[in-house]
C-alpha cells in the first residue's frame, strides 16, 4: 500500500499541530478541534504576524505552544500568553520546530513556499500531514514524495479537489484507473470577457462565488492558477500522468472531483461547498467524524451543470501542462512567479491580466533545470522572484 494511502490507528487521543493557524483553513481546523476537543491534544498552533489571534486560539484550545514567525511580534505574543504555561516562541526556525514537535497529526495551511519548510520537517519524523499547502507538492514534488517513503510519512489532502479524488482513489488497483478529473468552480469572471478582466480591481476578484478563501488563494481562483497548481499537485500526489488529469468548469461545486476507471465508470466525491468537510475528514482519518456543515439537498440543487475552461480567457492551465513537461524547477518558478504577481495585483501595482503576463514572461526566461536538493530549489525560488519583481516593476499598473 503507498504511504500515500496508510492507515493509522485513531484510538488514543490524537496530539496535532496546526502551521498557520490563524489564517482561513488553520481558523476552519480549530473550529472542529474546539468542537471535539475530549479527542484531540493540541501541541503547537503557528500563525504568520497575528499575535492577537494566535494567543486566543492558543488559550482556547490550551496549546502545548504557540509560535509567530514575524520576531516583532513575539512581545505582543509573550504578553498574551503570560501566565497561561503556554510557551510562546517567534521566528522561521520556531515554526519548523513546531513542525517537529511531538505531535501525531500536523496541518500545513501555511500559504505559498513559505509553508515548504514546516511540511518538510514534519514529513522527516514520519508524521500523518493534512497539507493545504499545495506549493509543497507544486514546488518540490519529487522530493516531497521520496521524503515521504522514505521517512514512513503519510499525506492526507486538505484541497477539496485532492481530498474528494483521494476519497475514491483504488489505491490497490490503480492500474484500472483512466484519468482524474478536477472540478472548479470557474471562479468570479467565469463569464466575463478579456476586455472586462482587464479592469478587475483586487476587491472584485476576492469575491468567489461560492467559496470563502483568503486572498491569495481567492485570486488564484479567479485566474484559475489554483486550479492549474492543483493539477501539479495531483500530478505527484497521486502518481498520475500530465495527460490523464482533466479539469472541468463546475459551478455549482457540489461535486468536488472525479475519478474515471478504465470500464467506464465515474466515481464522484459530492458535498456542499465547506472546507471544513475536507479537513474534518483528515483530522479524524481513517475514521470520520461529526462537522456542523450543512448537509447537501441535492433536489434543492436541482442542478449540476459543467463546461470546458476557456484556454484563451484562462492560459493558467496551459502554464502548467508546460511546467510539467519541463519537469525540474519549472513548477517551482511558475509558482514563485505567481507569488509576486499575485501580491503585487492585491497591492495595485499591476492589473488583473499582467498577472498571468508574468508568469509567462518569468517562464519563459528562466530554463528548467534539474531538481536534485531543496537549495536548488531554493535558488530557483528565489530568481523566479526577482524576475518576477523585475517585469512588476517595468509593468505600467493597469488598476
Amino acid at each position: 500500500m503507498s504511504s500515500v494511502h496508510k492507515a493509522v490507528s485513531a484510538a488514543q487521543r490524537r496530539k496535532v499541530a496546526i502551521l498557520g493557524s490563524t489564517g482561513s483553513v488553520g481558523q476552519q481546523t480549530v473550529d472542529l478541534l474546539a468542537r471535539a476537543a475530549d479527542d484531540y491534544e493540541v501541541v503547537a498552533l503557528t500563525a504568520n504576524k497575528n499575535a492577537g489571534k494566535l494567543a486566543e486560539q492558543a488559550k482556547a484550545l490550551r496549546a502545548g505552544m504557540a509560535v509567530v514567525a514575524d520576531d516583532a511580534q513575539y512581545g505582543a505574543l509573550k504578553d498574551a500568553l503570560a501566565g497561561t504555561g503556554i510557551k510562546a516562541a517567534a521566528g522561521a526556525q520556531a515554526v519548523i520546530e513546531a513542525a517537529q514537535a511531538d505531535s501525531d497529526w500536523v496541518m500545513s495551511a501555511i500559504v505559498g513556499a513559505a509553508g515548504l519548510p514546516g511540511t518538510l520537517a514534519a514529513a522527516r519524523r514520519g508524521a500523518t500531514i493534512a497539507f493545504a499547502n499545495k506549493e509543497t507538492l507544486v514546488c518540490a514534488g519529487p522530493l516531497m514524495m521520496k521524503m515521504v517513503a522514505e521517512c514512513g510519512a503519510t499525506l492526507l489532502p486538505v484541497d477539496s479537489e485532492h481530498n474528494a479524488i483521494y476519497q475514491v482513489f483504488d489505491f490497490d488497483h490503480r492500474d484500472g484507473i483512466a484519468r482524474l478529473i478536477l472540478t472548479a468552480s470557474g471562479g468570479p469572471f467565469r463569464t466575463a470577457s478579456r476586455a472586462e478582466m482587464e479592469r478587475v480591481t483586487p476587491e472584485q476578484a476576492v469575491r468567489h462565488p461560492v467559496w470563502s478563501m483568503g486572498a491569495k488563494i481567492s485570486i488564484d481562483s479567479a485566474t484559475l492558477m489554483n486550479k492549474a497548481l492543483e493539477v501539479i499537485e495531483a500530478h505527484f500526489l497521486f502518481q498520475m500522468p500530465r495527460e490523464q488529469i482533466d479539469v472541468l468548469v463546475h459551478p455549482q461545486s457540489v461535486i468536488h472531483s472525479m475519478v474515471e476507471y478504465k470500464d467506464g465508470s465515474v466515481l464522484a466525491q459530492l458535498g456542499s461547498p465547506d472546507m471544513r468537510t475536507p479537513i474534518g475528514y483528515c483530522l479524524a482519518w481513517p475514521d470520520r467524524m461529526e462537522t456542523p456543515v450543512p448537509r447537501l439537498d441535492l433536489a434543492k440543487v436541482a442542478q449540476l451543470t459543467f463546461e470546458n475552461p476557456d484556454p484563451v480567457k484562462f492560459p493558467a492551465l496551459r502554464f502548467a501542462q508546460e511546467a510539467m513537461r519541463l519537469g525540474g524547477t519549472a513548477p517551482a518558478v511558475l509558482s514563485a512567479a505567481n507569488e509576486v504577481a499575485v501580491q503585487a495585483f492585491l497591492d495595485k501595482r499591476i492589473g488583473f491580466l499582467d498577472i498571468e503576463r508574468v508568469n509567462e514572461a518569468v517562464m519563459a526566461a528562466m530554463p528548467a533545470l534539474e531538481l536534485t536538493g531543496l537549495d536548488m530549489l531554493a535558488d530557483a525560488d528565489a530568481q523566479a522572484r526577482k524576475r518576477a519583481a523585475d517585469i512588476v516593476a517595468a509593468t505600467k499598473g493597469r488598476a
